[in-house]
């Protein structure tokens, strides 16, 4: 299942949200989104997570938590219609 992961404090790193979510099981992969031009964060990133009740869990314990200072929205990423 993939997450999305909306206000994130720009200083939040990969690592550290791949850290945050493997408390709730198995991360395949952790992709902080950064500006092409600076390279520095969007404050956004994906998680994705192979078993949905374990991503269900992060989603449910971790959306409007505190990271690095700011208060984080965890929801299920929902493919844009082309």
């Amino acid at each position: 299942m993939k997450l999305i992961i909306r206000n994130l404090d720009r200083s939040t790193t990969e690592e550290d949200l791949k850290a945050l979510f493997q408390k709730y099981g198995t991360v395949q992969s952790c992709d902080l989104v950064s500006d092409k031009t600076s390279g520095e964060s969007k404050g956004f990133a994906f998680a994705v997570m192979s078993n949905p009740g374990e991503a269900k869990a992060a989603m449910k314990s971790l959306n409007s938590t505190s990271v690095d200072g700011s208060k984080i929205r965890v929801k299920k990423a929902v493919a844009k219609a082309k």
